[in-house]
C-alpha cells in the first residue's frame, strides 16, 4: 500500500480555470501543502488575473482559447512529462476540499480510477444545489443502466493512472468530459473507487454552470447527449445479444384473440414488430439500442427545456419555448415507436425521471380551483355551494387566489374528487403535494398497462408528452379517473370474456362495476361505461347480474355525494353556468354546426342527443370493455363543445392495447391547443383556435383513426375470407 509519504512527483495536476482570479492562489497553495508540485492551470479565457496568480503561486500556466471544461482539460494532457505517472483534476473555485486528497492517494496501489464522491458526506449533499444533486443521480443512473456499474457522483475531482486515461482516449471537449471518463472507464474495465469527500460552496467568482438555470439545462443537455453517444459506441453490429430481447411481448390489435392472453413462456422474447419493420427480417439489435439511447435523451432534454415555460397565460414566450421543449419530447415518443425490447429498469427511469422533472414547472391554471376547493373544504364550507368570487369567501382569498379560473362557477367535479382535494389541501395546500399525487396516480396507470401488455406497448402511455405533461407538468386531475377505469377494464377483460359465454364471476362484474363508479365520482365521463356492462350482464341473460352492476356502479357516487346534499338540493352540477351552457374551446363538430346553424352555438346540451346515439350504437355492435371505451371517448372527443388538449390523455390507455394510429398522431397534434393561452398572454383575449389551427390538431387525429378502423375492417374481412376457403376445400 502505498502511503502519504511516498513522494508525489509522479502526478500532475491539472486545473481548468475561467475567471478565477479570488480562488486560484488558494487552490494551488493548498495542493503545495499536501505536497503535490506539479501543478498545471489551464487558462481557458479569463479576463482577469487568474493566469498571472498562477503563476505567481508557483504553477505551469498554459493557454486554451478554445471555450469547454473538457477542451482545457485535453489540453493539460498536452506535453506531459514521460515521468508522470498520475493525473489529478480539480476545479479552480475552492469547491473541493483538497484536505482530503491525501486519502485519495493514497488508494493509488489498488486503484486506477480514484473519485471524490461529494454525495458521499452530509456537507457535500448539502452545499450540491437542488440541480447538481438531481443531474448527478440521474447521470449516475444512466451509467448504471447503460454500464452496469453504480457510480455516485460525477464529481470533478478524480485521479487517474496517465495509462488508463490514454487508454480511454478521451474525445469529449465539452461538459461532457467527466460522464465520458467514467462510462470509458466501466467499459476499460478500471479499477475503480469513490470515497467520500466534503464539498463547500464555491469560495469566490461565478458559477459558469450550476449557478444559472440556462447553464444548467446546457450542462444537463449536453451530458444526455454524451452518454447517447457512448452508448451508441459501444454497439457492435457484428453480434447479436439475445438478451436484449427478453421482454414482454406487445399486443396484438383488439380484433385478434390473443389481445390479452399471456403469452406462452417460450414466446416471450418475440416483440410486436413496429409496423414499418418486417417482422422475417429483424433489425440488429444496435439499432434498438440507438434508438432506445436517442429517444431518452430527446424525452428529457424536452422536459428540462419546458421546465421554466409553463406560466402560458402570463409569459408571451412560454407556449414558443414550450412547444420546442414537447417538440423534442414528441421525437423522444416517435423514435419509442421503432423499438423491438426496452427493459423495466429503462422503461421506469425515463417514465419517472421525465414526469420528476415537470413536477417543478409551473401548473395549468385548474389546479388553483384544485387547491381553493380543497381549502374551503377545511374551513367548513362546500365548493358546490359557494363560487370562489362569493363575498362570504372574501377572508378566506389566499395570495394565488386571483389565479383561479372560472371564478363565479361554484364546483364542477363529482364528490370523490372534492374529498381527495380536501385531504390534500388539509396535508398543506401546496401545488407540488397536488401535482405528486395526480403523478402518482399516472404512474399506477404506467404499471397496471405494463403488467397486462408489457413494457414496449406501455411505451405509448408512458413515454407520452402529452400524458407526462399534463399530469406531472399542467397538474390536471384527469389521471385520478382514468387509474379506476383502467383497473376495471384489465379486471373485467381477460381471456374467458371474449364471447358472451362463459360468464366471467360474479366478483369480477361487480368489482368492475365497483371502480367504474369509483371513475364516475372522480369525473362523470365515465358513466357511459357503466352501460357497457350492464348491457353485457343483461345480454347474457343476467338481470338480477344487471342490476347489482348498476348499483354496485352507482354506490360511490351516492355515497360520496351525501355530504354534500340534502333533501331539498344537491347541487352537484352548476346547470345554471354560463360555463357549462355555453362554453367552448377547441372543438371539432360543434364548430362545424355552429357555422351552419348559428343558434346551436348557445346549446351545448344538444351535443348530448348524437353522443346518447354513439353509445346505443356501441352497445349493440361491441363486445369488449376496452374496444367500448376507446370509442365512446372518441365519439365523446369530437362531439363535445368544449375540449381541452390534455382531454386526449383519456384515450392513450386504450390506444396501448389497439395501437391506434390516431391516439399516437394527437399524441403530438393536441399541443396546438396551448396556442390559445398564448394568445391570452399576447393580450389577445380571443379563445377560438384558428382554422389552421383546428385542422392541424383535429386532421391527424381523425386521419389516424380512420385508418386504424379500416386497417382491421379489412383484417377481419381477410380472415373470415380465409376461414370460408378452408371450410370450403
Amino acid at each position: 500500500m502505498v502511503t502519504q509519504a511516498t513522494a508525489l512527483d509522479d502526478i500532475l495536476v491539472i486545473i481548468p480555470a475561467l475567471n478565477e482570479a479570488a480562488t486560484i492562489g488558494r487552490v494551488i497553495q493548498t495542493l503545495q501543502t499536501v505536497g503535490l508540485s506539479r501543478i498545471r492551470v489551464v487558462d481557458n479565457g479569463s479576463r482577469d488575473r487568474t493566469p498571472e496568480i498562477a503563476a505567481d503561486a508557483g504553477a505551469d500556466v498554459i493557454y486554451e482559447p478554445i471555450k469547454g471544461y473538457g477542451q482545457a482539460c485535453w489540453r493539460g494532457l498536452q506535453g506531459v512529462d514521460s515521468d508522470i505517472e498520475w493525473i489529478l483534476f480539480c476545479d479552480a473555485d475552492g469547491s473541493d476540499d483538497l484536505s482530503q486528497l491525501p486519502e485519495l492517494l493514497a488508494q493509488r496501489a489498488d486503484f486506477d480510477f480514484i473519485l471524490g464522491n461529494r454525495r458521499g458526506t452530509a456537507a457535500g449533499r448539502g452545499n450540491l444545489t437542488p440541480v447538481q444533486n438531481f443531474g448527478n443521480g440521474l447521470a449516475s443512473t444512466l451509467i448504471y443502466w447503460g454500464w452496469g456499474y453504480r457510480y455516485h457522483d460525477l464529481g470533478p475531482l478524480r485521479l487517474i493512472r496517465r495509462r488508463a486515461i490514454e487508454q480511454i482516449q478521451m474525445r469529449d471537449r465539452g461538459f461532457g468530459w467527466t460522464v465520458e471518463m467514467q462510462a470509458r472507464a466501466v467499459e476499460c474495465e478500471l479499477q475503480i473507487c469513490e470515497l467520500p469527500v466534503n464539498y463547500r460552496p464555491r469560495q469566490g467568482g461565478q458559477s459558469k454552470i450550476s449557478g444559472t438555470l440556462s447553464g444548467s439545462v446546457k450542462a444537463g443537455t449536453i451530458i444526455l447527449i454524451t452518454l447517447a453517444v457512448l452508448y451508441a459506441r459501444t454497439f457492435d453490429v457484428r453480434t447479436f445479444d439475445a438478451q436484449t430481447l427478453r421482454e414482454t411481448p406487445a399486443p396484438h390489435h383488439l380484433n385478434s384473440k390473443l389481445q390479452n392472453s399471456a403469452p406462452p413462456p417460450g414466446d416471450r422474447i418475440h416483440e410486436h414488430p413496429p409496423e414499418n419493420i418486417s417482422e422475417n427480417s429483424p433489425p440488429p439489435p444496435w439499432i434498438n439500442r440507438l434508438l432506445l439511447g436517442l429517444s431518452t435523451v430527446f424525452l428529457i432534454c424536452g422536459a428540462v427545456w419546458s421546465l421554466p415555460h409553463g406560466d402560458f397565460l402570463n409569459e408571451p414566450t412560454a407556449v414558443p419555448q414550450f412547444w420546442w421543449g414537447m417538440g423534442a419530447m414528441g421525437v423522444g415518443f416517435v423514435l419509442a415507436w421503432g423499438l423491438r425490447s426496452v427493459t423495466a429498469s429503462w422503461f421506469w427511469g425515463v417514465a419517472i425521471a421525465t414526469r420528476i422533472v415537470l413536477l417543478a414547472m409551473h401548473p395549468g391554471d385548474d389546479i388553483w380551483r384544485y387547491l381553493w376547493e380543497g381549502y374551503i373544504q377545511t374551513q367548513g364550507f362546500s365548493p358546490y355551494d359557494y363560487a370562489p368570487n362569493a363575498e362570504i369567501l372574501a377572508p378566506l382569498r389566499t395570495a394565488w387566489w386571483s389565479q383561479i379560473n372560472h371564478p363565479d362557477v361554484s364546483a364542477i367535479y363529482p364528490p370523490v374528487t372534492q374529498f381527495g382535494f380536501r385531504l390534500l389541501a388539509s396535508l398543506a395546500p401546496s401545488v407540488l403535494l397536488f401535482k405528486a399525487a395526480l403523478t402518482a396516480a399516472d404512474l399506477g396507470i404506467c404499471w397496471l398497462l405494463s403488467q397486462r401488455f408489457g413494457y414496449l406497448a406501455t411505451l405509448l402511455y408512458a413515454w407520452n408528452p402529452l400524458v407526462i405533461y399534463s399530469f406531472a407538468g399542467g397538474g390536471h386531475y384527469d389521471s385520478w379517473f382514468l387509474l379506476p377505469v383502467v383497473a376495471a377494464w384489465l379486471w373485467f377483460e381477460r381471456p374467458y370474456a371474449r364471447s358472451l359465454t362463459p360468464v366471467p364471476p360474479l366478483f369480477h362484474w361487480l368489482g368492475s362495476a365497483f371502480l367504474i363508479g369509483v371513475s364516475i365520482a372522480v369525473k362523470w365521463i365515465s358513466l357511459p361505461i357503466l352501460s357497457f356492462l350492464a348491457w353485457q350482464s343483461l345480454r347474457r341473460g343476467k338481470g338480477m347480474l344487471m342490476v347489482g352492476v348498476v348499483l354496485m356502479g352507482l354506490m360511490p357516487l351516492v355515497v360520496s355525494a351525501l355530504p354534500f346534499c340534502n333533501l331539498q338540493a344537491c347541487p352537484l352540477i352548476p346547470t345554471g353556468s354560463v360555463f357549462v351552457n355555453y362554453g367552448r374551446s377547441a372543438d371539432l363538430i360543434p364548430y362545424w354546426v355552429a357555422d351552419i346553424w348559428p343558434p346551436s352555438r348557445w346549446e351545448n346540451w344538444l351535443y348530448a342527443i348524437p353522443l346518447g346515439l354513439v353509445v346505443v350504437w356501441l352497445l349493440l355492435r361491441t363486445r369488449q370493455f376496452g374496444q367500448f371505451a376507446e370509442w365512446y371517448v372518441i365519439g365523446l372527443l369530437v362531439l363535445s363543445p368544449i375540449v381541452h388538449g390534455w382531454y386526449f390523455t383519456w384515450l392513450v390507455p386504450f390506444g396501448v392495447a389497439s395501437r391506434n394510429l390516431g391516439i399516437r398522431l394527437v399524441s403530438l397534434s393536441a399541443f396546438i391547443y396551448f396556442a390559445l393561452p398564448h394568445r391570452i398572454a399576447l393580450d389577445n383575449p380571443s379563445w377560438v383556435l384558428t382554422q389552421s389551427e383546428r385542422w392541424s390538431l383535429w386532421l391527424p387525429f381523425v386521419i389516424g383513426v380512420f385508418w386504424t378502423a379500416l386497417s382491421q375492417t379489412f383484417s377481419q374481412r381477410s380472415l373470415r375470407q380465409s376461414s370460408a376457403s378452408f371450410r370450403s376445400m
